[in-house]
């Protein structure tokens, strides 16, 4: 009887180590994923993003936004690396929070007004100084959803901090959107 049960057990064993061995095969060969944000492309901007999943629970990548309609954006252009943890029950799917540094350029607008005490008159001085380059950190959160056929749905949004040029009003970022595309 006892060796009954133990042949049973050493199968049963081997059964299940062969499932998980072909379920990792399924899912260790989709590495990477290229997406489009639909929002910015409404907006005026295009932002891809790629991404390659380190396994299950995390992954890397990169966001690349330019934008070509200056009067709906203050952006001009970012490239935001990111670190993702995913807490779904599908591969690399579901839930997840991300920290992202993010190289960003921005139109300012100054504003400048003064009062002329001999004259008895005020003066105004505005306009866009272009191209203004920072660098910010920041955190962000979403959802991602996954068919069987590798299509994706993505839904997130960031928020950071710029680092080095605070005097120029520009100190929070932000980056979020919805994201189509494919896992291969």
């Amino acid at each position: 009887m006892k060796k009954y049960i133990l042949s049973c057990f050493c199968l049963f064993s081997v059964f299940m180590y062969s499932q998980n061995q072909s379920d990792a095969n399924i899912t260790s060969e989709e590495h990477h994923e290229l997406k489009i944000n639909g929002l910015f492309l409404i907006l005026g901007a295009i932002e891809v993003d790629y991404q390659y999943l380190l396994n299950e629970e995390s992954a890397i990548g990169v966001d690349l936004l330019f934008a070509f309609d200056d009067e709906t954006l203050d952006v001009n252009y970012y490239v935001a690396p990111y670190y993702r943890q995913y807490f779904g029950k599908k591969y690399a799917s579901g839930f997840f929070v991300e920290a992202f540094g993010m190289l960003n350029s921005v139109d300012d607008y100054t504003y400048d007004s003064y009062y002329d005490e001999p004259t008895d008159t005020y003066f105004s001085n505005s306009g866009y100084d272009d191209n203004v380059v920072d660098f910010a950190l920041g955190i962000g959160t979403g959802v991602k959803l996954l068919t069987k056929r590798g299509f994706i749905v993505e839904i997130d949004l960031g928020i950071g901090r710029n680092l080095f040029k605070n005097d120029r009003g520009f100190t929070i970022i932000g980056k979020g959107g919805i994201n189509l595309g494919y896992r291969f």
